[in-house]
Order: structure tokens, then sequence, then C-alpha cells
């Protein structure tokens, strides 16, 4: 794909006059988003995400190159990290409950967590080009990466209800901590002392989610598509908008229950994917002689409809199922209406 230097420096540019927007806004006036303003800011960052993989169809896509069809492997990157994306949005909703972050308060430390998110996974994104492009058994290490994490998200599908994780406990143990909340300040003075903030926690709590979270998205997507700028842009769309849908569907996110089984099955799909492609243009001498191994490679227009019937599937089943158990008397997750837990207590 040749993306030429003005493209790369115009969406750079707006990716950061996007976020400069936010923290204007959210500087400017830290309050709970109402759910149309919600709305109208994801319908615009859809709408955008839409326009661009369709502007990506008509001018870069190229018949004459394999793989040139870059549209539809943006369109299968974006719906792959835009649904991850959903999953750290359960994290995200168990954070903001274990620290009791006061709503108001909640969109600062959000944009906080969507940038740090953003800077992890462009640190990713380059040290995954450089990657590929110097050792090409690494769709090898990335296949049975993804196979082992979908393992691990099927077996293990209800999230821990605290948020907090070793490197909070380890500041906890370290630091002074204050009670007082005051917007995005780390730190205050308390009785001459100097005391680290719930916010301070709280970002810490969300930036070492997202650096995790990173390890997963980004060898998923390079199963999709090799084109660091495809890969860039799918993941800054994916993010726009995550802090509107957050405050959007927090209440919806309860009920779609069997996503983690469906994002395991996506990361599984993904993985098979990248081991098949890696057994295409092998080179590693214990494997086939160092030949490449003529194997079935999965296209993309193929990726693309398994990952949204993937989707479709999960949110279809969650649904249905949650709303049975809720005429029951019953959560979403089939337990008794007492056993409130985080999300109910955040939505």
């Amino acid at each position: 794909m040749n993306v030429s230097t003005t493209e790369w420096a115009i969406t750079i540019g707006v990716t950061l006059a996007v976020l400069l927007f936010d923290i204007l806004i959210v500087a400017r006036r830290p309050h709970e988003p109402s759910m149309k303003e919600c709305a109208t800011y994801l319908s615009i960052y859809v709408g955008l995400a839409i326009a661009f993989g369709i502007w990506v169809t008509l001018y870069h896509n190229d018949p004459n190159i394999k793989d040139g069809d870059f549209g539809l492997q943006f369109f299968a990157g974006w719906l792959t990290e835009y649904s991850l994306s959903i999953d750290n949005l359960f994290i995200f909703i168990i954070i903001m409950a274990s620290f009791n972050v006061p709503r108001k308060y909640q969109q600062e430390a959000l944009l906080v967590g969507i940038v740090i998110a953003l800077i992890f996974r462009a640190i990713f994104i380059a040290l995954g080009a450089v990657a590929i492009e110097q050792v090409s058994w690494i769709f090898y290490i990335f296949g049975a990466f993804l196979l082992y994490t979908g393992y691990n998200l099927m077996k293990d599908t209800d999230h821990d209800d605290d948020g907090e994780n070793a490197v909070v406990r380890f500041a906890r143990k370290r630091f002074t901590i204050s009670e007082q909340w005051d917007g995005l300040k780390l730190f205050v003075h308390e009785n001459g002392k100097r005391a680290i903030t719930p916010m301070f926690l709280v970002i810490i709590a969300l930036g070492t989610t997202d650096l995790l979270f990173a390890l997963d998205s980004i060898p998923a997507i390079y199963g999709l598509t090799k084109e660091p700028y495809l890969v860039f842009t799918a993941n800054v769309f994916a993010l726009m908008g995550l802090r509107q849908l957050y405050f959007l569907l927090g209440g919806l996110l309860k009920k779609l229950i069997y996503l983690s089984q469906g994002l395991a099955i996506l990361l599984a799909f993904i993985g098979v994917k990248l081991i098949l492609h890696a057994l295409h243009e092998n080179e590693l001498p214990f494997i086939n002689g160092g030949e490449h191994v003529k194997v079935y490679e999965i296209p993309t227009l193929l990726s693309l409809g398994v990952i949204v019937a993937i989707l479709s599937i999960t949110a279809i089943v969650s649904l249905t199922v949650s709303s049975r158990r809720e005429k029951a008397g019953l959560n979403p997750d089939g337990s008794e209406k007492s056993q409130a837990g985080p999300s109910d207590e955040i939505s």
C-alpha cells in the first residue's frame, strides 16, 4: 500500500486535533454526558470510520497486487479492534466502580486512559511492523499467542470485580494516599505532606490495563492486514468514541454476557489465519525443509464475513438470553437480583 508522507501527516494531525478537542471540551466542563450527546458524537465517529474505509477502497485498492483489497482489510481490522475495545469497557467499568470515581470525573479518567491506549498501541504497531519486515516467522508467534489468549478468554469469562492490580497495590504501599478528588490532579498537599490522589491510582489501573489489551489487539489486527497505516487508523477509529460508548452502553454492556466467548472465537480464528499465512511464507528449516507450505490462505473478504457473523451471533444470543433471564427475575448473568455487581452500580 503506497501511503504518502502527506497522508500520514494529515492522519496524525487529525487524530491529534480530535484528541485536543476532546481534552478541551472535557477540561472546560467536567460532566456526565447526556445520552443525546453520546449518541451524536458516536454517530460522527462511526460515520467517519465508514467514510475512511470507503475512501481507502476508492483510492488505495489495487487489484494488480496480492492482498490489494485494502478497504476490506481496514473494515475487518476496525471491527475487530472495536469489538476488543468494547471488552475494554468492561474493565473500565470495574475500575471506575472499584475506586468509586465520581460520575463527573469519569470522562476525564476515560480520556486519559484512551490517550495512554493510543500511545501504547502506536508503539506496538511500530514494533510489529519492524518485526514483520525483518522476521518472517513472527506470524507463528502471533498466531500461537492469539490461540492461547482465546483459550484463556474462553476458559475464564468472568472479569475480576476488583479493579486494582499489582502496580496499584504497590503504589498504595509506597505512597501516602489522599481521599480527595480534584479532577485530573495527581498530587495534593495534606497536613504539610505530599500525597497522591485517587485519580492517580485510577490512571495507573487504566494504563496497565491498556498495556495488556494492546498485547492482544495488535497481533490480532496484523492477522488481517500487514499495512501499518491501516493498523494505526483502525486502532484510532476504534478508540474514538469509546468514551461516549462507555456512558451510552453502560447498562447494555452487562447484557452482552457472551462477549468474552465471542471474542475468544474471533481471536482463535485470526490465530489460525496467522499460522496458515506463516506456513505459506515459511522459511524455518525444520518445517518442510525451509520451503513454503502449500496451504489454504483465508481471503480478506471471508475474514470480514466471519468477523461480522461472530459479532452478530454473539450480540443476538447475549441479548436474547439476558432478556429471558431478566423476565425470570434474574440478573443477565443468571445470578439473583440481590447480587449487584460493579457494573450495576455504575450504570
